[in-house]
């Protein structure tokens, strides 16, 4: 297969007046520490070539995982590059479960098209996950995705996810090759967003109307997604990962990317007078393992953005281990080499095989207070704002998109943003139009711009209600608990609070200040019930870093006095008996 070349134009920099830097390049203490002297045969590639697909060596089988062995059966990219999704939409499900074959077709190698089946909640059902590089998307794209779910009643919802993009649910096998080819229509594809494949690239939400960004990382979040899936006909190349793999840009001081959860992170910072990105590796969350991202010790110009990424993902698919599952992160494979040790096998698979060391010329202020996008803020373009709206815990409805979707036609240019928080912004508003844009029935009814403190950081992931791997149900659970929590106490600032219904923790709960990670525990009287083990001072921004376990095993029933304490003890929370008493 021809490799996908990209070359760039050097973008400029925005102004900024602080002083103080924070560097991505030296904490030394946070990389693991040097292993041994690696042995020559371990630095062997385990995959190779194979008519256009990349295959594990049979040398190297032994000892695999199960998800490897169905990779190794069949192809899962052929039912996208070889049109096999078509006969598979055309069997009953009843037929699809009599081979062991097409039962793993709709259980794992779909999810290289995106599609997840969601066998133990809704047999016969898939949620499909989006591209959208850097959460932008337009007001057409947005009524297509309603067009969708409306077809399944309530079986049919959208989520604004963790990582800046649309995820669909309802959908049904025989449907899958139309609505595909209407994603395309509209801009969109699905493919490689699940399993062992590049996750969609996070970039500033406020990319290019932001008036104190460091630069617009849209031009580098498309190219990353363009290069990823080939422009959206597949990317054999780096669709063979041992496990999924994240990567964001970061063009903002206030580091909205999370940069530090990333298994790739583009930090911007110059050079000689040249604008390029010092990088970050290996940041991930795991059932057994969390990882911050440690510095790379080097950095790229802007026009090698791809090719660096195409040395990492090359070298991770090359020695990365496909034994036990919990061990086949990124971070897994930098800890047995050693930083230096992955450094060179990056360099190795670089054009020219050189890789620059990084510099000390970072472009990201250290002392930055982070702000709310939440609101309505001036963009750099002058008489302009943007809005942004709070979705609760992020889901939609048919009818909100299609709201949300005349609102960017009406008031905007027909944009719209999502973001990591689970949250939706509308750009490019006239400022003489905003008066009648927060007067909507939208705003006042379901998506504040406003909302209360506690709600601002709210986050959940897709809970019990869908997910088969969710131990507890979060979505409503997250909300009913914080407004119960809010009758209580009144806080000064937002803290954020994240659910996760599982150890998985798509809901990312070790970045919070307050997290919750669903399990099974016993009441007072002995009997099993729901429950979450509670997390406590994660941070993000340029001091960030990962919370952990406050209490485990609480039952979720009692979570609202618990969390009620933790915010007056540790996050200046008053009581209210108390307020209103002092007034």
């Amino acid at each position: 297969m021809s490799s996908l070349s990209v070359r760039f134009l050097s973008l400029p920099l925005s102004s900024s007046s602080h002083k103080t830097r924070l560097h991505a390049t030296t904490p030394a203490a946070a990389a693991p520490p040097a292993p041994a002297e690696v042995e020559a045969g371990r630095l062997e590639p385990r995959v190779e070539e194979r008519d256009g697909f990349w295959v594990l060596k049979e040398k190297f089988r032994q000892g695999i995982n199960p998800q490897e062995k169905v990779k190794l059966e069949k192809e899962p990219m052929k039912l996208f590059m070889e049109n096999g999704i078509e006969e598979l939409a055309n069997m009953s499900i009843e037929e699809i479960e009599k081979s062991k074959i097409t039962k793993d077709d709709i259980d794992v190698r779909l999810k290289w098209l995106g599609l997840f089946h969601r066998r133990k909640h809704q047999y016969g059902r898939f949620m499909m996950r989006l591209k959208l590089p850097n959460g932008v998307t337009t007001s057409a794209q947005t009524r297509y995705l309603a067009s969708v779910i409306r077809k399944y009643g309530k079986d049919g919802c959208a989520d604004v996810t963790t990582r800046q993009n649309w995820q669909i649910r309802g959908v049904v096998l025989p449907d899958v090759p139309e609505i595909l080819k209407g994603l395309a229509e509209v801009g969109l594809t699905s493919l490689q967003s699940g399993m062992d494949n590049v996750r969609n690239p996070v970039g500033n939400p406020l990319a290019g109307v932001d008036p104190d960004e460091i630069i617009d990382t849209r031009p580098y979040t498309n190219l990353l997604s363009q290069f990823i899936t080939a422009n959206s006909r597949g990317n054999p190349t780096i669709t063979n990962l041992p496990r999924k793999w994240n990567v964001c840009v970061v063009g903002t001081h206030d580091l909205f990317e999370h940069p530090h959860i990333n298994d790739l992170a583009y930090m911007p910072a110059t050079k000689d007078g040249r604008f390029g990105f010092n990088l970050l590796v290996g940041g991930f969350f795991s059932p057994k393992r969390c990882a911050e991202a440690i510095p790379l010790d080097a950095w790229v110009s802007a026009d090698d953005v791809i090719p660096v990424c195409k040395a990492v993902l090359e070298a991770y698919r090359d020695l990365g281990t496909r034994g036990n599952r919990q061990k086949t992160r990124m971070m897994w494979l930098i800890d047995e080499l050693g930083v230096e040790g992955f450094r060179s096998e990056v360099e190795k698979r670089m054009p020219g095989q050189n890789l620059e060391r990084a510099s000390p010329e970072d472009l990201i202020e250290k002392k930055w207070e982070r702000r709310d996008y939440l609101g309505v803020h001036p963009q750099k373009q002058e008489g302009l704002s943007y809005v942004g709206l709070h979705i609760p815990v992020g889901r939609v409805q048919a009818d909100d998109m299609d709201e949300l979707a005349r609102l960017a036609d009406e008031y905007g240019t027909g944009e719209l943003r999502l973001t990591v928080e689970q949250n939706i912004i509308i750009p490019n508003i006239e400022n003489s139009k905003l008066e009648a844009l927060l007067k909507e029935p939208l705003l006042k009814d379901r998506f504040s711009p406003e909302p209360p403190l506690l709600m601002k950081g709210l986050v959940a992931c897709t809970g019990n209600q869908f997910c088969g791997q969710a131990i507890i149900e979060t979505k409503a659970r997250a909300l009913k608990v914080t407004e119960e929590v809010q009758r209580q106490v009144v806080v000064t600032r937002p803290v954020r609070m994240h659910w996760t219904g599982c150890p998985n923790t798509c809901g990312q709960v070790q970045v919070a200040d307050i997290g919750f990670m669903g399990c099974m525990t016993r009441d007072e009287n002995g009997k099993v019930c729901e429950g979450a083990d509670v997390f406590l001072g994660g941070r993000i921004g340029s001091d960030s870093h990962l919370g952990e376990v406050y209490k485990k095993g609480v039952p979720c029933k009692d979570l609202v006095p618990l969390v009620v304490d933790i915010l007056v003890n540790h996050f200046g929370a008053v009581p209210r008996e108390r307020e209103e008493g002092e007034d």
